[in-house]
């Protein structure tokens, strides 16, 4: 299954959906590994089957391996660690903040690619997680790297769009 088969696989109360995933798919204000490994990540991020199968689909020939893994392992860890400092951030109990995560995240500091593509990717799982602190953290560590407002922007566009078709399609799968 591609792009193009899950949109037409989208009823048609999600004609914004489809209409969205098509015109982001062409968006040019990132380059092309930034963008479909923005897909990739929030399609692992949000983790419905066949939204993760036609993605992984449609980057296979877009993103290298290495890449790919990268984004893969950004849904990964950011699922971790979403949860992890989401908790910290919203618990009354505020010592929590201080204590050490003594969670292992070694993937952050070496992720395979260019570190500021990891955190655009990052971002978009911590957007779809709503975990304010991450997505501050990351969009911090972007700014530094130079990425622009408009592009952090396009990331967070796609996991959204991404992440709506994901419990469309779970609702479509219950119906």
């Amino acid at each position: 299954m591609s792009l193009e088969d899950l949109r037409g696989e989208l009823p048609a109360y999600a004609k914004d959906l489809k209409l969205n995933l098509g015109s982001l798919a062409n968006e040019t204000v990132l380059d092309d590994q930034k963008k479909w490994g923005a897909y990739l990540a929030a399609a692992h991020g949000a983790a419905n089957p066949a939204v993760v199968k036609a993605i992984e689909a449609e980057v296979a020939d877009k993103l290298s391996e290495e890449a790919a893994e990268a984004a893969r392992a950004a849904a990964a860890i950011m699922g971790m660690n979403n949860v992890y400092y989401r908790f910290t951030h919203l618990a009354s109990n505020k010592d929590y903040r201080n204590l050490p995560a003594k969670l292992r995240m070694n993937i952050i500091g070496k992720p395979g690619v260019d570190k500021a593509d990891f955190e655009l990717w990052s971002l978009a799982v911590s957007a779809i997680n709503g975990c304010g602190m991450c997505v501050d953290s990351h969009e911090a560590e972007l700014k530094k790297a130079g990425v622009t407002t408009e592009q952090i922007q396009a990331a967070v566009r796609i996991a959204s769009v991404v992440n709506a078709v994901s419990k469309v399609m779970q609702a479509e799968e219950g119906r």
